[in-house]
């Protein structure tokens, strides 16, 4: 198995993709809403993939935080807020919040396990940091570390309840970010003593399944490369630091943050420690590049693969409860107002 997640390029699979994915074997798939059209073609393909390499336990994952971060959108699915819907009703009742963070997160876990997805790249741990770029923003679910965590405990739950893992991002940490990482490489210069209280969150929530590296530039850490492709970040922060022991995966390798070709920049982040390398817009020569220079996946990242997959679960239909779930986090999200 190689070590990479691969996008498609549509909402059914090419035959050249078809044999690409059967040969290559990567560790999964992500979604954008160019796959995504309706429930029943979503199903369709999510359960083609899964017949190409007999595996029912098949990472196939998506970004759905809710707000203008989702990619299944009405009328085919169901809206969810943004992270700052829940960070307001926090700072009035607290109790409410988590709840409301916690069946909303439930409900979009069965929605997404209807869909044959298994992992959810949700809640992201950055903390809403004035003055930076809003690349985060709303996205954010607080600037306090402790709110944020005990919001994101609750996310990783209730995705959990509906089939679903969680995946905490951005290690170790994106709300200093002063550009946008689609576009540019940010340089964070805050000292080590001040970075952290970005790093609590994640410190509290290490224990979780997944977790994904940021584009960032450190300059306490190293002043020479970002976070996904800098071992002593990876070592010395996530895996020290934070404590995290979970599968790590980068953020998009093809984001304009890092230099260099695709495959090249796949093989720094997998030498820098890595677990698996996540390539998004399904360009075919870049996913063969990247095939030729990674190794296959380690006994270690399997393992850790096999642990993050190993309680979700795929819905024959959408769950009936689904719609109580909405209604109690609509009700918990007013009662606070």
């Amino acid at each position: 198995m190689i070590p990479a997640i691969f996008g498609l390029s549509g909402p059914q699979l090419t035959a050249q993709e078809r044999a690409f994915f059967r040969e290559a074997d990567p560790a999964g798939y992500i979604l954008f809403g160019r796959n995504c059209v309706d429930p029943e073609q979503l199903r369709a393909l999510t359960d083609d993939l899964r017949s190409i390499h007999g595996r029912t336990r098949l990472l196939v994952s998506i970004d759905q935080e809710g707000g203008r971060v989702a990619r299944l959108r009405p009328p085919g699915w169901s809206p969810y807020p943004s992270g700052q819907a829940f960070d307001a009703r926090y700072q009035i009742a607290p109790a409410s919040a988590i709840e409301a963070a916690r069946v909303n997160a439930h409900a979009m876990g069965l929605e997404l396990s209807a869909m044959g997805i298994t992992v959810d790249y949700h809640p992201p741990l950055d903390l809403r940091v004035p003055g930076a770029h809003d690349v985060i923003g709303d996205r954010s679910l607080g600037s306090d570390p402790m709110q944020v965590a005990a919001l994101g405990r609750a996310i990783l739950e209730g995705l959990s309840a509906g089939g679903v893992t969680g995946c905490v991002k951005h290690m170790p940490g994106h709300g200093r970010t002063d550009v946008d990482t689609h576009k540019a490489m940010p340089t964070v210069t805050a000292s080590a003593a001040e970075l952290d209280a970005d790093l609590a969150p994640f410190r509290t929530l290490n224990q979780a399944l997944i977790g994904m590296t940021g584009h960032l530039l450190f300059t306490a850490w190293d002043a020479e490369n970002p976070a996904t492709l800098s071992e002593t970040v990876i070592r010395d922060v996530i895996r020290g630091a934070i404590g995290f022991d979970g599968l790590l995966l980068t953020d998009d390798i093809d984001m304009e943050a890092l230099g260099g070709t695709i495959p090249e920049r796949a093989a720094r982040a997998h030498a820098a420690g890595c677990d698996i390398v996540l390539n998004c817009w399904a360009k075919m020569d870049d996913m063969e590049g990247i095939c030729e220079v990674l190794p296959p996946m380690s006994g270690a990242t399997a393992a850790r693969l096999d642990r993050a997959l190993a309680g979700t679960r795929i819905g024959d239909a959408l769950a009936p409860e689904h719609h109580a779930l909405l209604a109690k986090r609509d009700a918990l999200l007013a009662l606070a107002a």
